[in-house]
């Protein structure tokens, strides 16, 4: 077999992801002057929240959003898309699997800036693997890449500030927003809109979300228990602890907030401090010269991102005075990310929903029943699959730390699933792991 020639190039810094952090991070680390080199797995930048990519020349819809994109096209960074980090195998190296070429790329770099963003959150409950049953984020996303809801009647359900903003861009999609089910309590959110009295922007923004969805009912302490289907989803059956009842709908939106893509940075050796990348103040990670912004380090919302990543951006280019003055405001936006946890902590009976049949683990199909007997994830995985599928558990993990506590104590190269082709062909193996399959290949 004749291997290609491998694709390698080094760098200053090297930012992982290219959403409002990394661009952050990018822009302030190239106009200190380094030579900065974005990698991202979408077609575009922009990550969730600014899917629609960088191009300010189309409708932005926010000031924010076109300010941070202008001052990164104005900078010296350079951004490639459709490049999927999957492994480590050398110190300060990472390599890539490029979708559009096939190929696998090495990328060489001084400082690394991980800015991977974070994914919603699924809990089981029977019929949510039904079609027309998404995840709220997910279905926000499908209708930015074209899908139409118009006429369609929606329920969005499950937890955090995100549900009122996807309510809102259904609707202005010509969706029928039937309700929004909340599971956080009235009392729970009460001092958290309180809170936000000291950041009237984010106030004032949830009150405009609101106010745009007119009588659509938003039902605090509220979740949902059942899909029902025939050939497609018909309603949705949900409580609020008291009583049940059934919303018709043609699409349920269901999302319980957002857990934190950390599993690049575990396999880089970086320590956790619980669920999220530990970094001191400089956004600097247990591994020399690593960073870590946004989300994986503590879910906070978009201002949160993008300050932690100019302080990463500047601390990476030795800029350490311009990073400590961003400390303050930094620290104020992880307030508001540390009010979020308590405002919508998840309720107890949500750790109820799964049934025995209810499937967990949608890309082995694993039901809750099979899951019963074992005391951890690895034990769950050697005998059920659960978590061996397509998505390496990305979907089904944070549903059984959830349900049964287990944490993945396993992440290790390939991070996702690459084809044979490009591994077998590639001239620049050299992980363990891989090299031992292709010998045994």
């Amino acid at each position: 077999m004749t291997a290609t020639v491998a694709f390698a190039r080094e760098v200053d810094v090297l930012v992982v992801g290219a959403g409002p952090a990394g661009l952050a991070a990018a822009t302030a680390a190239a106009n200190s002057g380094a030579e900065v080199l974005v990698l991202d797995d979408n077609s575009a930048a922009g990550g969730q929240i600014w899917r629609n990519g960088i191009d300010i020349s189309k409708k932005s819809g926010s000031s924010l959003r076109s300010k941070t994109i202008a001052e990164f096209q104005r900078s010296e960074a350079e951004v490639l898309y459709g490049r999927a980090v999957f492994d480590a195998p050398h110190a300060k190296t990472l390599r890539t699997y490029c979708e559009a070429s096939g190929e696998i790329e090495t990328y060489v770099w001084k400082r690394l800036i991980l800015a991977t963003g974070a994914r919603e959150r699924f809990l089981p409950f029977p019929g949510w693997t039904l079609p027309g049953v998404f995840g709220a984020g997910g279905l926000q996303a499908l209708v930015k890449g074209g899908y139409s809801v118009a006429g369609r009647r929606i329920v969005v359900a499950g937890t955090g500030p995100l549900l009122l903003a996807i309510a809102v861009y259904l609707q202005d999609a010509g969706a029928e927003i039937v309700a929004v089910a909340e599971q956080a309590s009235l009392s729970a959110l009460v001092p958290f809109a309180a809170g936000l009295l000291g950041q009237p922007s984010k106030l004032l923004q949830g009150a405009r979300y609101r106010a745009a969805l007119g009588n659509v009912p938003y039902q605090t302490g509220c979740w949902p228990v059942a899909a029902e289907a025939n050939t497609a989803l018909r309603a949705v059956r949900l409580t609020d602890g008291n009583e049940t009842w059934t919303e018709p709908c043609d699409l349920l939106a269901c999302g319980f907030h957002l857990v934190p893509n950390t599993e690049l940075a575990v396999m880089l050796g970086c320590a956790l401090a619980g669920d999220f990348v530990a970094v001191n103040d400089t956004q600097k990670t247990s591994q020399e010269p690593i960073y870590c912004v946004g989300e994986p380090t503590g879910i906070a919302g978009l201002d949160a991102a993008l300050v932690q990543g100019r302080i990463a951006g500047l601390a990476a280019t030795d800029k350490l005075d311009e990073a400590t003055a961003l400390y303050g405001l930094r620290d104020r936006e992880q307030s508001f990310g540390r009010r979020l946890d308590r405002a919508f902590t998840l309720r107890p009976e949500l750790l109820n929903l799964a049934q025995p049949d209810t499937i967990v683990c949608r890309c082995e199909d694993v039901r809750y029943k099979q899951l019963q007997p074992y005391s951890t994830w690895t034990d769950a995985k050697l005998q059920t699959r659960c978590g061996m599928g397509p998505c390496q558990g990305r979907i089904c993990g944070p549903a059984v730390q959830t349900l049964f506590g287990w944490r993945n104590t396993s992440v290790r190269p390939p991070l996702f699933p690459i084809p044979l082709a490009a591994l077998t062909t590639s001239a620049s193996t050299t992980s363990h792991e891989i090299t031992e399959l292709q010998e045994t290949l």
